[in-house]
């Protein structure tokens, strides 16, 4: 893991997200699946093409986000690729490859069936087909733009807003997780 931390250091720096009330420590490896309560996903489409999104905010991001009730990895990982990308997974979701372990500082879990203080912000790889649009959820973001782009591009594109999940890409990249 020191290797990694070196290339992406400020991907393995301790942080804190407010918007949150946690405390992040990034990982590689896969945490206990009842510990993940988000899932983002670094979805290939059949050319090799990273699959990015940009909500009505303007925020630029990797698909994915919460957990549901008695979902499974696999069940998240194909909503939120739906949702917010408008994408259908094809084949089986590869396994959760690193994550963010997330110390809450609130004395209640987020969500109900969610572990608490400790959960992991979890990151997967998946091969896509884009089948249409978004669908947008009513409780969800409002996408309004979902690119295909090659993986020096979609790191460059998220690091405008997202710097972590710019990262994640090239990471996922480096560790040969992008390959056919």
């Amino acid at each position: 893991m020191e290797e990694w931390a070196a290339r992406f250091p400020q991907l393995f720096r301790r942080s804190r997200r407010p918007y949150a009330n946690a405390d992040l420590e990034f990982r590689l490896g896969t945490p206990s699946d009842e510990q993940v309560s988000r899932l983002h996903v670094v979805a290939l489409d059949p050319d090799g093409l990273v699959v990015v999104c940009r909500s009505a905010e303007e925020w630029r991001f990797l698909p994915g986000g919460r957990r549901e009730p008695g979902e499974t990895l696999a069940e998240l990982c194909r909503r939120e690729l739906r949702e917010e990308a408008g994408c259908a997974v094809i084949g089986v979701p590869g396994p959760v490859f690193a994550y963010q372990q997330a110390t809450s500082r609130e004395p209640e879990p987020y969500r109900a069936h969610f572990t608490h203080p400790v959960s992991a912000w979890a990151y997967a790889v998946a091969r896509v087909e884009v089948t249409g649009p978004p669908t947008n959820p009513h409780d969800g973001e409002s996408v309004v733009e979902v690119q295909r782009l090659p993986v020096d591009d979609a790191s460059a594109w998220l690091r405008v807003h997202d710097p972590e999940h710019a990262d994640v890409v090239l990471l996922a990249a480096a560790m040969g997780l992008l390959t056919a």
